[in-house]
């Protein structure tokens, strides 16, 4: 770096003096027709006002409704009702209760899903099951955007009622292509 002890201060007319001297071999760039300046188009609501409002109700209840939503570590997920004592949420995670009744949503569509599973639910509650498993898939089939079901399934059942708690099945029960579900007594 290089440091001078002399102030260097020009007056006004040295400045253009000098600036002039260090632009005289300087030829402006020749331009074509310039652009103006262009009006940017409309910006369109890629949503409709009821559009985006179901949408943030849909995210606040997943918030307010879900405040017991352990972590996804990976492909896993859980859930646990706050009455429900973690020591009770633990047998369930490591699967040591035994499962009373499955069903298997492969196949089906998010609606029939959805439609299948709560009266599956309601059923074993009637029959006063406690621990059921939900088989919902890995989504190996379902392209980029992954698994499909599996972040339904999961949505619906933290937010049922009916439900104490969930979480990922152990390998010998699907892994996490499936849940097991602790149903509330009746």
């Amino acid at each position: 770096m290089f440091y001078s002890n002399r102030s260097c201060t020009l007056s006004n007319s040295e400045d253009t003096d000098v600036f002039r001297n260090a632009m005289k071999n300087v030829k402006p760039l020749e331009h074509e027709e310039r652009i103006q300046n262009q009006k940017h188009p409309s910006v369109k609501a890629r949503y409709s006002r009821a559009a985006r409002e179901e949408v943030l109700r849909e995210n606040l209840s997943k918030t307010l409704n879900q405040p017991y939503v352990l972590e996804q570590l990976g492909e896993e997920a859980a859930y646990c009702h706050p009455s429900l004592p973690q020591r009770t949420f633990k047998k369930l995670h490591r699967g040591h209760f035994s499962i009373e009744a499955e069903v298997d949503l492969h196949g089906l569509t998010a609606a029939e899903s959805k439609k299948y599973l709560r009266e599956f639910i309601e059923e074993s509650r009637n029959r006063g099951l406690g621990c059921v498993r939900v088989i919902h898939g890995k989504g190996l089939r379902s392209g980029a955007e992954g698994p499909v079901l599996k972040g339904h399934v999961q949505h619906w059942l933290a937010q049922w009622e009916d439900i104490l708690a969930f979480a990922s099945a152990r390998v010998r029960h699907g892994g996490s292509g499936a849940v097991y579900v602790l149903l509330r007594p009746r």
